[in-house]
């Protein structure tokens, strides 16, 4: 009975471990405090940065392209979210984000309401685009979303001819689930892909490019390390348990009093 005893004090430990992962598994880092963006850029050289959780604003004119740029890293399922102010009177248009990895490949979206068309009447719509969960390895031929930045493009499309140049407003929004373990893949990175180009604020000569300032709120993930070890060590207590458990139900008391001797 002491080996069930010591085996279920570990057992109580490692769920006390795990418990806090699983709180936060929904959760998305919090930028509250650090100042939001208040324009977007115009390519993907100029895009705005932004934190995960972190609102950014931007005002432009119907047909511009509006450019930002987050980080994600493994185990993350982004959410994107825009709302764009639209001009007291307008025609009928249709917007349309789209997101892009380092390497500019678009990646598409789970689900989610990534092109809306606005009618005539309509003072604001809202977009949003949920992608894959971030991989921490994948094959060369595969377009897996992987660790790095990624780039957010907000734009018009199928825009009247008297509506172009009309004032329009927009907020970005970027929140991640924690995917955790369930995600877990053989294999990982060395570097992010692609951590991204940014351009100094005021300049735009070419040698003006510096690689992108942001990045996870813990930095990158190794890519060995997810909450799998956890579950598999608690798994394996469980088996070690009900092995014990078994053999003390099915043993018996032990040899009859009356049993002749061997």
């Amino acid at each position: 009975m002491r080996t069930v005893r010591v085996l279920s004090a570990a057992l109580l430990t490692l769920g006390l471990a795990a418990a806090p992962a699983a709180a936060d598994a929904s959760l998305s880092p919090s930028q509250d405090g650090a100042s939001a963006p208040t324009q977007a850029g115009t390519s993907f050289r100029t895009a705005a940065e932004i934190e995960q959780g972190q609102p950014a604003t931007a005002s432009g004119s119907t047909g511009d392209y509006l450019y930002w740029s987050f980080p994600a890293d493994t185990g993350q399922r982004p959410t994107v979210k825009a709302t764009v102010k639209l001009p007291e009177s307008h025609a009928s248009q249709t917007w349309q984000i789209d997101v892009y990895d380092g390497l500019r490949r678009r990646q598409a979206c789970q689900y989610g309401a990534q092109t809306r068309t606005a009618a005539a009447d309509v003072s604001s719509v809202e977009l949003a685009c949920v992608l894959r969960t971030v991989r921490a390895w994948s094959e060369p031929w595969a377009n897996d979303p992987l660790p790095g930045t990624y780039y957010v493009r907000l734009t018009a499309t199928g825009v009247a001819t008297a509506d172009l140049g009309l004032p329009i407003g927009s907020e970005v929004r970027v929140d991640s689930r924690d995917i955790g373990g369930t995600a877990a893949v053989d294999g990982s990175l060395a570097e992010p892909l692609v951590p991204g180009v940014a351009t100094k604020p005021g300049e735009e000569r070419e040698d003006a490019a510096v690689p992108a300032g942001l990045e996870p709120e813990d930095g990158w993930a190794s890519g060995w390390w997810s909450d799998r070890w956890v579950w598999t060590a608690v798994g394996g207590i469980l088996a070690a348990l009900a092995g014990v458990g078994g053999y003390a139900l099915t043993r018996g008391s032990g040899r009859p009093s009356r049993a002749p001797a061997a």
